[in-house]
Parts: structure tokens; sequence; C-alpha cells
């Protein structure tokens, strides 16, 4: 698609475009069928291990760089760029951003697209759209792709699905649902998928209506102690061959002894902070990664933190049984923590 025909694809409004709803889902469960080469960052291989994104044909490294933290903060370009580019450098070959990370200001995908605009080959790129309409989610495409500074995504997800009303939404007929399909039958996207952190039972009714190439959820070692996605959610993902997509592996830092809770009513503080947490990010990673998961994705304060947790990947191997049970009754005493983004009421 050129450019000129992207941007009359952008322009159009509530009508269909192409095909029966019948024949996009075929497309859907099929995959991409984009001609394009997929994104191919040649360190990746010797960097960690690699799993298949599901069915979508990629081979995703198993420790992927997220768009929050410092690639989000506000007049922090020098270091986010920084992260992004050592990422890639790192043998990261995919990269998750959202249009809504950095709030009012989508600074994550301008900071994201300030490297893509070089590097765009070697990253499987994913965004979202937090619009529960189609009209709403075809203008965030539109402006994704240009504060990313691309003519293309690779993963284009609706964002953070948290109640059922928000299902319906989604599936009326001028809902994000209408948006994803149109976009990846006009080739705007190669591959369209869901996310979710507070409810198993939501994103189970999403994929049982829909074939999404791809789920991200929240995973961590305290996942079984409330409205646990690991038990019904991740085998139906399984099951339907989606690409796996873990995050909040160290809950923003709450699962980690090394934490330190905000001050009373700062930035980031929460009722259900307890104090420091009880793992540290190799077994907070390695729990996740012992999951069928393909990918995890991790938001970076600097750029040692992500040096860090790709040496954790590199040297992955799975925990046993055994070994998994502890960590999740070791995470037990902080779990209301952990699970901040979990429906509590």
């Amino acid at each position: 698609m050129t450019k000129q025909q992207r941007r009359e694809f952008l322009k159009l409004g509530a009508a269909a475009v192409g095909g029966a709803a019948a024949s996009l889902e075929a497309k859907a469960l099929a995959g991409s069928t984009d001609s394009r080469p997929l994104p191919s960052n040649p360190r990746t291989p010797a960097a960690m291990p690699t799993r298949n994104l599901g069915r979508t044909s990629y081979s995703v490294g198993i420790f992927s760089l997220g768009g929050q933290a410092a690639v989000e903060q506000p007049d922090n370009e020098a270091e986010a760029v920084s992260i992004v580019e050592r990422a890639l450098d790192l043998g990261v070959n995919y990269i998750d951003t959202a249009a809504r990370y950095g709030g009012d200001v989508p600074r994550s995908q301008t900071y994201i697209g300030k490297v893509m605009k070089r590097r765009r080959k070697e990253a499987f790129l994913a965004t979202k759209t937090h619009d529960r309409t189609r009209d709403g989610s075809m203008r965030l495409l539109e402006q994704s792709l240009k504060l990313l500074q691309t003519d293309h995504l690779d993963l284009w997800q609706i964002h953070n699905l948290s109640a059922m009303d928000q299902v319906d939404e989604i599936f009326r007929p001028d809902g994000a649902v209408k948006a994803l399909r149109e976009a990846k039958d006009q080739g705007v996207v190669r591959h369209i998928g869901v996310t979710g952190h507070a409810d198993p039972e939501v994103l189970i009714a999403a994929i049982f209506r829909f074939p999404f190439d791809t789920i991200l959820m929240a995973l961590n070692a305290a996942d079984t102690h409330h409205l646990s996605f690991k038990e019904k959610l991740l085998p139906l993902a399984v099951e339907k061959q989606m690409g796996i997509i873990g995050m909040k592996i160290p809950a923003r830092g709450r699962l980690l002894a090394g934490w330190t809770p905000p001050a009373e009513g700062g930035r980031g503080a929460r009722p259900s902070d307890r104090g420091p947490g009880t793992l540290d990010m190799k077994d907070a990673l390695r729990y996740v990664l012992t999951l069928p998961v393909s990918t995890v994705i991790v938001g970076c304060d600097s750029v040692a933190q992500l040096e860090e947790n790709v040496a954790i990947a590199r040297a992955f191997n799975p925990l046993s049984p055994a070994q998994m049970a502890d960590l999740e009754t070791k995470a037990e005493p902080v779990h209301r923590q952990a699970l901040f983004f979990r429906r509590w009421a």
C-alpha cells in the first residue's frame, strides 16, 4: 500500500471496506497474508531463546521491550531513545507501545518513532487503541503511524479490556473491532490482538467472539492468589494458537524485594502497597517464562536495567513445578500490591 492509498484508507468513514465478516475472520485465523518480509533483528538468535508468536509465523525473542517506564516519561527523549536503541543492539526484536502511554501526550510512540525511522526492519512493532469505536480507533491508528514513523504496524491491539460492557462495545457495528478488521484487510496492520489485566473472564469472552491473533495478558508469580489468568485464560489462548505476551512481570516493581513504596499520597502510591516485595527480577522473569508464553514485555527505567533483563533471558532455563509453587508461596504476602491492576471489587 502506498502512502497515498494509506491516507485514503484512513479517511474512510464508517462504511465497510472489503469482504464479508466471515471472510475477514477466516483471514484472521490464517494469520497475515502480507507479502512484505517480516522484521528481522540479526542479533536475536544469539542473544536469547526464541519462540513462535502463535500463528503469526514470527520467531520472537523471549524478552521484549515495553513502552512504559522511562520510555513514556516527559522530557526524557535522550534516555528513552537510548533504551530503544540498546534493546535492538542487544537482540530484542519485539517492541510494544500504546497510543495512551504518556497520557495526553503520546510520548512513548514519539520516542520509539525516533528509532523506528532508522531501524524499523529490526523490530516487530506493536501498539494499541484505547478507543472503543471504529472511527475513534482509526484516528488513533493514523496518529500512531505518524508518531512511530512507519507506514504499517505488525500488531494493532485493543487496549485493556476490563469489563464485559467494553466487550459488547468493541463488537458493536461501529465498534473498535471493525477498525482492526479493516486495517488488517487493507494491509495497514499485519495482525490484530487484545489486551487486559483486570479480569480473565472478560478476555475469555472477547476471544470466544473473535479469532484475535495475539493476547497480551498480565502474569506474575502472584497470579494464582486472585482472579488467576493462568488457570483458564492461558490454556484457552494456547488452545487457540494465539501469540501470548506476558506483562506486569514485576508489577511495576511491587513484587521485587528492592522496591521502595511511594510516600503516602505521592505519585503512584496505592492503598494496597504494603512494602518491599519478596522476589528478585530473575525469579520474577523465570516464573513467567516457564509458562507457555511467546514472550514477555517489560518497561525499563534505564539501559542498565534493560541489560540485566536481557542477561536473565539469555541464561533462562525453566523452573520445576516445585520451584514454581515455591515462588507462588513467596508472592502470597504481597499479592494485593503485586496484582494492583486486577479487579478487586
